[in-house]
């Protein structure tokens, strides 16, 4: 059939390459005679415990689904590489940027956030934008969204946050008073809120977005002099979203458009591609900085910290196989090298430790042995042994305790991190609602969009927040004011015409 696209004529290419089958074998290797019988005491006799044929396979299949992620669940995959084009060795010893013209092979995972495997890529929610760099001094992640800011900025609100965006635990249905009330409640959400029920809220595909680290990082160069960044990935194709409507009949009749859209882009050579850049701010400028700069719910303004360009990244290979290579793979923002490390950045300090400790959970305590996560690039050597699905040669017979006297690796401090001075060492909990939520929200309404963009935004907003109680509405309607009076006045007209047109239809109902 020569009007199927790539995705849907993947069998076929095998069949092709493949040429005539393989003798089939059960797991431990040994051939099969007949694979749609089983072993029984005659024609019509009950099934024998010796029958392995059988016991492997469904043994096996019983067991052949580990659990989904809990947030970002829905995802595709590519690989490819990164080049360094610019010279940024300045701020940083990292050994993808050590020179221009290398290239650091990597891996990517693309992923809608709050919806189930089997839920729509065409959804209203932010994209995951996963990055893996397989360097010569380890796995490099920068893991991070579509977007350059997040919801919160205290990590002890995430599973509240998430929950809202999930399933009401009694209709197990999505809720907007669940949605709402949380995002009404917690004011620090509206500039992340107005970006998701803008255009960029529903990107069309996965290869038509940007990407950010989000978290402000710190950079260290081989002087050991530390600066603060983040992290940009500008797409070459050009940003380009669906329309609310367009997202609504693709999530009927492909809800796969994204996965299918990257597929066949790469199937066909037509490799997307995006140019990585940074920005840069001193120890002193951000000391003096009017905002908190490790504030995941704001931007560093782009007229006082400019985009350094650093190089390109490139995929032009589709997954061999989607559970080895994308649903295996396990991205966290601890997995970093020498060159770049964590900021005080709350939110990221957080996801430091429940990244890894939930692939841990889903893939067990060797899930960095994986071929997709494993850092084959450099040299393994450490005392970790033993465990479930341990797939390698465990070490062999090196020592499995340190120190030692027989030859076992040994650390060197020109790894050791940079040593940060922490001026303010009162412990304590720390309100942070209050940390100015709204005046970047205003400038994104009133410099960043166009009318017609501020009129979808508002009919987004009014459109989903219909569903939620009126006091909800009325608290949500004034946060938005706060950030703009018109913003919000937008939004409580659109949603008073909807209450017009409810009782209209009422009325009608009645006659």
């Amino acid at each position: 059939m020569a009007n199927r696209d790539k995705a849907a004529n993947q069998m076929e290419e095998f069949k092709r390459a493949q040429g005539s089958p393989d003798q089939m074998t059960t797991g431990t290797g040994c051939p099969v005679g007949n694979k749609t019988a089983s072993k029984t005491v005659g024609q019509r006799g009950p099934i024998l415990l010796e029958d392995f044929v059988f016991e492997d396979e469904m043994a096996h299949f019983n067991r052949e689904r580990i659990p989904e992620r809990v947030v970002h669940a829905k995802g595709a995959g590519a690989f490819g590489y990164f080049e360094c084009t610019h010279d940024v060795t300045k701020y940083t010893k990292l050994k993808p940027f050590e020179y221009i013209g290398k290239k650091t092979p990597l891996a990517v995972r693309f992923s809608t956030v709050g919806g189930e495997s089997g839920s729509a890529d065409t959804a209203r929610d932010p994209r995951g934008f996963a990055v893996k760099f397989y360097t010569e001094e380890g796995n490099w992640d920068l893991v991070g969204n579509n977007t350059p800011i997040f919801f919160i900025r205290d990590p002890f609100l995430f599973p509240s946050f998430i929950h809202t965006q999930k399933r009401n635990p009694q209709t197990h249905l999505k809720d907007a008073d669940m949605f709402w009330d949380f995002i009404s409640l917690r004011p620090e959400t509206t500039h992340q809120v107005s970006f998701l029920f803008s255009d960029r809220g529903t990107p069309d595909g996965y290869r038509r977005m940007n990407g950010y680290g989000s978290h402000t990082f710190k950079l260290v160069n081989n002087e050991n002099k530390p600066v603060y960044c983040k992290f940009h990935w500008k797409c070459d194709q050009g940003i380009k979203n669906l329309m609310a409507d367009e997202a609504g009949e693709l999530s009927g009749s492909d809800p796969d458009y994204a996965m299918r859209d990257l597929y066949n882009a790469i199937a066909e050579g037509n490799y997307p591609s995006w140019s990585l850049k940074l920005q840069v701010m001193t120890y002193d400028e951000a000391e003096r900085f009017r905002w908190n700069p490790f504030d995941l719910t704001k931007v560093w303004p782009q007229g006082e910290f400019p985009l350094i360009p650093v190089g390109r990244m490139v995929l032009n290979r589709n997954p061999k196989n989607y559970f080895a290579e994308v649903e295996q793979i396990a991205f966290s923002p601890a997995h970093l090298i020498p060159g770049v490390e964590a900021s005080p950045d709350k939110m990221l300090q957080g996801r430091l430790f429940s990244y890894s400790d939930t692939h841990r959970h889903r893939l067990g305590s060797n899930y960095l042995q994986i071929p997709v996560n494993c850092p084959y690039n450099a040299r393994l050597r450490n005392y970790q042994r033993d465990g479930p699905q341990c797939v390698n040669d465990n070490q062999g017979g090196a020592p499995n305790y340190f120190p030692n006297s027989f030859s076992g690796p040994e650390d060197n401090k020109k790894f050791l991190e940079h040593m940060d001075n922490l001026k303010d060492g009162q412990v304590g909990r720390y309100n942070t609602a209050d940390d100015d939520n709204f005046t970047q929200v205003g400038t994104f309404f009133n410099k960043v969009l166009t009318a017609a963009e501020r009129e979808r935004l508002t009919e987004n907003i009014a459109g989903h927040l219909k569903g939620a109680q009126e006091f909800i509405q009325k608290r949500t309607v004034g946060n938005f004011a706060k950030a703009d009076p018109v913003y919000g006045r937008m939004i409580q007209e659109k949603l008073d015409n909807y209450k017009k047109k409810s009782q209209r239809s009422g009325g009608m109902a009645q006659l």
